[in-house]
């Protein structure tokens, strides 16, 4: 292959690399984030407590996926909580737990991870729900954070 085409391509490569890059991180307009805020629901919670990174409210996933984020301390009983996936009817498809990624017995946040996999016959929207893990099981240490998301493939 001679000089000018190996130039060439690897020109045309960087153009393709770099357009991916510019359009993949594309910033999220202040109505994107309205309308994302709009679909979560916060009881006995907020932002302040828990933030859900991926999958983020909305987001179609495939059966099996990580739930990434960070909570604070208080949120973790032994360093997990539970999360729970509902089907379209409201239905348990799933429950498992997020584990602390770091050091949870702290008031700051922790990074925690969890992986859900969902039956495979299961096609479908879908609610996530991350439950604060409540040791005493008095109804007024109960909080969570849920939004709708979809499970396609």
């Amino acid at each position: 292959m001679n000089n000018k085409l190996k130039i060439i391509i690897s020109i045309l490569l960087l153009l393709v690399i770099g357009y991916t890059i510019g359009t993949s991180t594309r910033k999220i307009s202040e109505e994107e984030i309205k309308t994302i805020e709009e679909k979560v629901t916060y009881d006995r919670a907020s932002t302040d407590l828990i933030v859900v990174n991926l999958p983020f409210p909305g987001a179609v996933t495939g059966k099996e996926f990580s739930v990434i984020g960070k909570a604070r301390g208080v949120w973790f009983f032994e360093a997990s909580f539970p999360i729970d996936v509902l089907d379209k009817d409201g239905k348990i498809l799933v429950q498992t737990f997020a584990t602390a990624q770091g050091e949870w017995m702290t008031n700051d946040f922790v990074p925690f991870k969890g992986e859900v996999k969902v039956p495979e016959s299961y096609i479908g929207p879908a609610t996530l729900i991350l439950r604060k893990d409540n040791a005493s099981g008095l109804p007024e240490h109960d909080a969570s954070v849920s939004f709708p998301f979809v499970i396609e493939y």
